[in-house]
C-alpha cells in the first residue's frame, strides 16, 4: 500500500494536467454538442440536431469540408509519413555530421509559426509578376500574365497540401530517424545469412519490425497534426476560403464556433473529427502495435 500511495503522487502531476486541459475540454465538448450554445445565453438542449443537421443540411461541410479534409490527411498524413520513413531512412545511411545538419534542415520546417510560415509562402505565391513564383513562370515563358494563387478554386488546395508537406517532417520524423539509427546491426547479420540479399528486403523483414514503436508514434503525430492542420488556410486565404476550396474541418470549426458563435454546431464537428482521428490512430495501431 505504501509502494502504490507512492506511485500515485508521481502520477498525480499527469492526472491533473490531463484531467484539466483533456479529459475535461472532451467532455465539455460533446456535451455542447446536443445543445444550441451561442456562447452568450445559457445552452439549451436539442438532441442529436447538431448532428443530424451536420449530415443532412451542411452541404458546404459534406461538398467541400470532408472531401477536402480526407484528400488533404491522406496526402499530407499518409504521404508524410512514408516521406518522412523515406527521408530519415536515407539520413540514416549518412555519417554523424552530415546526417544532423540535414535532420535539422529538415525538422526546422516544423518548428516554424504559422504567421512566419504564411508570410514566407505569400511571397512564394503572390498574386502579382512580383511573386517569385509567377516571375519564374513569366521567365520562362510558361505563363502570359500572373496568376492570383491564393484565389483561385484550382490552385488553392494543392498550395495548401504542399505546405503541409513541408512542414511535416516534425517529432515523428526525428523518432523514425532515432529508431533507423537504434536497430541492433546483429540483426542485419543475421537476416543476412537467412538468405536477405539487398537494402529493401532488409528494411521490410528487420528494420521496420525492429522499430515498430517509433512507427507507431510517428503514424500517430502524423495523422492527428494533418487533422489539426487549418492554420495555413486561414492565415493564406482566410476563413472561410474562396470558394470553400481550402477549407478543412478545423476551418469549419472555427467559421461556426469563432465567427459566428454556434457553439454547439462547432462542438458537434468537432466531436466527429475526434472520432475520425480516433478512427485512423486505432488502424495505425493495428499496424504497428505490438502483438504481446
Amino acid at each position: 500500500m505504501h509502494s502504490n500511495r507512492n506511485g500515485y503522487v508521481f502520477v498525480a502531476p499527469y492526472a491533473i494536467l490531463f484531467i484539466i486541459f483533456i479529459l475535461a475540454p472532451v467532455i465539455m465538448a460533446v456535451i455542447l454538442s446536443f445543445t444550441n450554445f451561442n456562447a452568450i445565453q445559457w445552452p439549451g438542449f436539442v438532441g442529436f440536431l447538431n448532428y443530424i443537421n451536420l449530415i443532412t443540411g451542411d452541404d458546404v461541410f459534406m461538398k467541400y469540408v470532408l472531401p477536402n479534409t480526407v484528400k488533404y490527411a491522406l496526402i499530407v498524413g499518409v504521404g508524410g509519413y512514408v516521406l518522412a520513413f523515406l527521408l530519415a531512412w536515407g539520413l540514416s545511411n549518412l555519417t554523424k555530421g552530415p546526417r544532423t545538419v540535414f535532420a535539422l534542415i529538415l525538422y526546422s520546417p516544423s518548428m516554424t509559426t504559422g504567421v512566419a510560415m504564411a508570410v514566407l509562402w505569400k511571397i512564394m505565391f503572390t498574386g502579382d509578376q512580383t511573386g517569385y513564383l509567377n516571375s519564374w513562370l513569366m521567365d520562362i515563358g510558361a505563363i502570359n500574365e500572373p496568376i492570383i494563387w491564393l484565389t483561385n478554386v484550382n490552385f488553392l488546395l494543392p498550395i495548401i497540401i504542399i505546405i503541409g508537406l513541408w512542414s511535416s517532417m516534425g517529432v515523428g520524423f526525428l523518432s523514425i530517424l532515432a529508431g533507423l539509427l537504434n536497430v541492433d546491426e546483429a540483426l542485419y547479420e543475421a537476416a543476412a545469412i537467412d538468405g536477405v540479399k539487398n537494402r529493401f528486403q532488409e528494411m521490410i523483414y528487420v528494420t521496420i519490425p525492429s522499430m515498430k514503436p517509433q512507427m507507431l508514434f510517428a503514424a500517430v503525430m502524423q495523422i492527428v497534426g494533418a487533422f489539426q492542420n487549418g492554420m495555413i488556410s486561414t492565415l493564406l486565404a482566410g476563413n472561410p476560403t474562396p470558394g470553400y476550396a481550402g477549407q478543412l474541418i478545423v476551418n469549419h470549426i472555427e467559421d461556426y464556433g469563432f465567427i459566428r458563435y454556434e457553439m454547439g454546431y462547432a462542438a458537434a464537428v468537432s466531436v466527429v473529427l475526434l472520432l475520425i482521428v480516433q478512427i485512423f490512430s486505432s488502424v495505425s495501431t493495428r499496424l504497428f502495435g505490438e502483438n504481446d
